[in-house]
């Protein structure tokens, strides 16, 4: 058996009239929101894709997908912990992980130790395992043109009670 397995998770929403947005669990006060099936919450999808990917069980949209009427609205973090329960099912826990999220805006900076947290909480991990950057798109792309949000997470998952 593998000690260590990696996924990559990507995922990207548009931006669409609202009032706050949410990122990692944590609600953003903002002039808009992001478009979704579910919450819309970019960085729990890429993290959850990374997730099912490093156990190779598939995608967040062949568990939860966008043409079933019951993740309409879905709390993304509620995905996020049944993805995870699916891969320590398979024996296997956090690492560690890393995600990027690309937005021209909202600034990020002032949230990010609330996403860590919240993250941490959700994964019944330390805050020390999860990193969360932003960055902007230097005003290219969709994401420059302040269109959406596009979140890139790296996780690192490895074997429970591997000696």
């Amino acid at each position: 058996m593998d000690t260590f397995r990696i996924g990559f998770g990507y995922d990207v929403h548009r931006f669409t009239e609202g009032e706050a947005l949410l990122m990692g669990g944590v609600k953003i006060p903002f002039h808009q929101k992001l478009e979704g099936h579910s919450d819309a919450d970019v960085l729990l999808h890429a993290i959850t894709d990374g997730l099912l990917g490093a156990a190779a069980l598939g995608d967040i949209g062949s568990h939860f997908p966008d043409t079933d009427p019951a993740y309409k609205d879905a709390d993304s973090r509620v995905l996020l912990r049944k993805s995870y329960q699916l891969v320590k099912e398979k024996g296997y826990e956090l690492g560690n992980l890393d995600a990027t999220i690309i937005a021209e805006r909202p600034k990020f900076r002032p949230y990010i130790d609330s996403m860590r947290s919240s993250l941490a909480e959700n994964l019944d991990c330390d805050a020390d395992r999860v990193s969360i950057k932003a960055t902007t798109n230097e005003r290219m792309g969709f994401a420059g043109r302040q269109e959406g949000i596009a979140v890139h997470a790296v996780v690192l998952i490895k074997r429970i009670n591997e000696a």
